[in-house]
């Protein structure tokens, strides 16, 4: 007997994960949704639930992915199938792992008995087995790009495609797609977030009533499973038909010219890329009306759309803050009163409360414990539909109130100056690491990566995936008398077998150790400083590295931000970096290579990628200079590539941090050289090159 799942009527708040869920299970076509929040707010759950309320489907007998015998599709590499009765089974809910392969994901050919014996065998992977179900993939955005653009290409098009050599398979592959994030974790590429149809947004609440209800729920379930899942099952059975009902009233449901109108003038509005925007509003739309018992199209549907499928699509740079202005969304709808049709008369009966006590507003049927707030019948007597809700910046409920607070000055030192605002960001010239890597998929230096350009071949390290048909014939090719062939064709063994090794771009760990000391705190200077590292956290956010932030001044160094894959975190932190104080260089490159020496072992493939941004000065304690340079060449000595970047401004320069840099073994680049564009920055790579060359 399989164990009971939690309940998706006893969950308690998250509404508008729950309606995005639910909108997607009344109409597929609007393309999954994205769940941004925080760890620990029953995302999995949520997800599990709904696949628990989805209808049963009918596949052909024996087929492994998952045809309707009514329909099976033609291109099936387990078909042609015959008509007849299949096999009823529950929806699938399929789990992708972060560390899956892209074989795993699309499937996988035998490329040894296609070549040596001329079949065509194929192994489904998680796409086949996810087809006409839910597929759940947690923290998305650590996804590698290659698997997230095969994932969602699927998506949009409802069918899977593998690729191997002349080899092809096909098959269908739809599935309601559900996504989750941190976005302290790093964000999507904003061309992959524009194919997910909706977003949400979440947090667990911070009201003691509702927490206490959600513990007690929770244990109530982990004591009983079976009981608990009992208690809710009438409720489950009266969403299960309500979201029927809606499923079967959706082909029903008029999207008038006004409507159309509406969503267009909303999405002109927040200047929105493309029409998909235009097209998952007005899907999202019609489900909210056949949601609500509604074969019309009104304006709070629109809004309630809009609030769900545009966020993520509106014109913004990487570190502004996710949302939309609702009421500059009220203003565009506002200009169409007039054109409001006329809702229709709403039906008495048992459901004018929604899908009953358990409803999704996370009502019990066994009165323990307080009852979450609801949200009530709207004006026209709709039944109740969740609504979006905003929290305002500076709220203190969002990843932005996680920022540490500013350090205080250490004893006898200067007080510390007023934190400056960053100058403007501007293209940074490309920093990367020398040599060949073979970390994460990115876009800053040279690396082996699964995807890339062909540039030569080897024999295979376990299962082979990517062929090199050359070599492999090449290979091949002097034993074909010494193995009796001598008509036509090609025998080939596992010996001739080579596989193709490519080389493209890795992402990297950037960590940053940013002088804040007093001989920085010139608020100009400040102000250039901190714009030069913003332009180089828009550089890593650009090119899908991890960062990390490290400053010193006073009497030691800290670690602002340790490693991670979120240029937002290391932005706030940015903005709120104090200055003043003296100058402990070596406590900085200290403390970084204790960073650098955690994060190997965590991550030994990701290589990482030193930015000193300074003026070389070092003071406090005995020979301050002489120690900096010291720990600069322990950082040296392990091979850690490092860039300095030289802040020293005005007439007379020391050139500390020249020095700096020869014990760090690493280029040495001003604020000037370090923007793309300028005259400086050309001549200093092109002596750069010309130096590599002559070593």
């Amino acid at each position: 007997m399989a164990p009971a799942t939690y309940p998706f009527t006893a969950i308690v708040g998250m509404d508008d994960m729950r309606l995005g869920l639910l909108l997607n299970a009344i109409s597929p076509a609007i393309g999954g949704v994205l769940v941004r929040g925080e760890k620990g707010t029953a995302k999995t759950t949520t997800v599990r639930a709904l696949s628990a309320l989805l209808p049963q489907v009918v596949t052909v007998h024996g087929c492994r992915f998952s045809c309707d015998p009514a329909a099976p599709d033609p291109t099936c590499p387990d078909g042609p199938h015959a008509g007849g009765p299949g096999d009823a089974r529950p929806a699938r809910m399929v789990e992708l792992p972060v560390g899956a392969s892209e074989d795993r994901l699309v499937g996988a050919l035998d490329i040894e008995r296609a070549l040596g014996e001329g079949v065509k065998a194929f192994e489904p992977g998680l796409l086949a087995a996810a087809h006409r179900g839910v597929l759940y993939v947690d923290e998305v955005n650590l996804l590698g790009d290659h698997l997230v653009d095969s994932l969602l290409d699927a998506a949009a098009t409802g069918v899977s495609s593998v690729e191997r050599e002349g080899v092809s398979v096909r098959h269908a592959s739809r599935f309601l797609l559900v996504g989750t994030m941190n976005p302290e974790e790093g964000e999507l590429r904003p061309q992959l977030l524009d194919r997910f149809g909706l977003t949400v947004e979440v947090a667990a609440s911070r009201e003691p009533d509702e927490r206490v209800e959600v513990v007690r729920r929770r244990l109530a379930f982990d004591e009983d499973p079976a009981a608990f899942a009992a208690k809710w099952a009438a409720e489950e059975e009266t969403l299960r038909e309500r979201i029927a009902a809606a499923r079967a009233l959706l082909p029903s449901v008029r999207l008038g010219d006004g409507a159309l109108r509406r969503i267009a003038a909303v999405c002109a509005g927040f200047e929105v890329d493309g029409m998909r925007a235009d097209i998952v509003t007005a899907r999202t739309a019609s489900a909210l009306a056949a949601w609500a018992g509604r074969t019309d199209v009104l304006t709070e549907d629109v809004r309630q759309a809009a609030l769900l499928s545009l966020p993520h699509r509106r014109r913004r740079n990487p570190f502004d803050a996710p949302g939309l202005d609702e009421d500059k969304l009220d203003e565009i709808l506002n200009g169409f009163e007039d054109e409001e049709p006329d809702p229709e008369p709403e039906p008495e009966g048992p459901d004018d409360d929604g899908p009953g006590d358990g409803g999704p507003e996370g009502g019990g049927p066994d009165g323990g414990g307080q009852r979450p707030p609801q949200d009530g019948p709207g004006p026209d007597g709709t039944p109740d539909v969740p609504q979006q809700r905003q929290e305002p910046a500076g709220s203190g409920t969002g990843p932005e109130s996680t920022d540490a607070p500013e350090s205080a000055p250490a004893t006898g030192e200067a007080p510390e100056a007023p934190a400056v605002a960053a100058s403007a960001p501007f293209r940074t010239r490309r920093l990367d690491v020398p040599g060949l890597g073979e970390g994460a998929d990115g876009r800053r230096s040279r690396a082996r990566t699964a995807h890339g350009r062909t540039t030569g071949s080897r024999r295979p390290r376990g299962a082979l995936s990517r062929l090199h048909l050359a070599a492999t014939v090449q290979a091949a090719a002097p034993h074909q008398r010494a193995r009796g062939r001598s008509g036509p064709g090609l025998l080939v063994r596992r010996d001739d077998l080579r596989e193709a090794v490519r080389e493209g771009r890795e992402g990297n760990l950037v960590l940053f150790v940013v002088d804040a000391s007093g001989s920085m705190a010139a608020r100009k200077r400040m102000s250039a400083v901190k714009g030069a590292v913003l332009s180089l956290l828009l550089d890593a956010y650009q090119r899908r590295d991890k960062i990390g932030m490290i400053t010193f001044r006073g009497a030691g160094a800290e670690v602002a931000l340790p490693p991670t894959s979120s240029v937002d975190a290391g932005a706030a932190r940015l903005e709120k970096l104090p200055t003043g104080g003296r100058t402990p260089l070596a406590a900085g490159l200290l403390r970084a290579h204790e960073v650098l020496r955690v994060e190997r072992l965590r991550d030994p493939s990701r290589r990482p990628l030193l930015v000193v941004v300074t003026d070389g000065r070092a003071t406090g304690g005995l020979e301050p200079l002489q120690r900096a340079a010291r720990a600069a060449r322990l950082l040296a000595g392990e091979g850690t590539a490092s860039v300095v970047v030289d802040c020293e401004q005005g007439p007379v320069r020391l050139g500390l941090a020249a020095e700096l840099g020869r014990e760090l073994r690493g280029p040495v680049v001003t604020l000037d050289e370090l923007r793309a564009d300028s005259i400086s920055a050309l001549v200093h790579t092109v002596r750069t090159t010309q130096t590599r060359r002559a070593a």
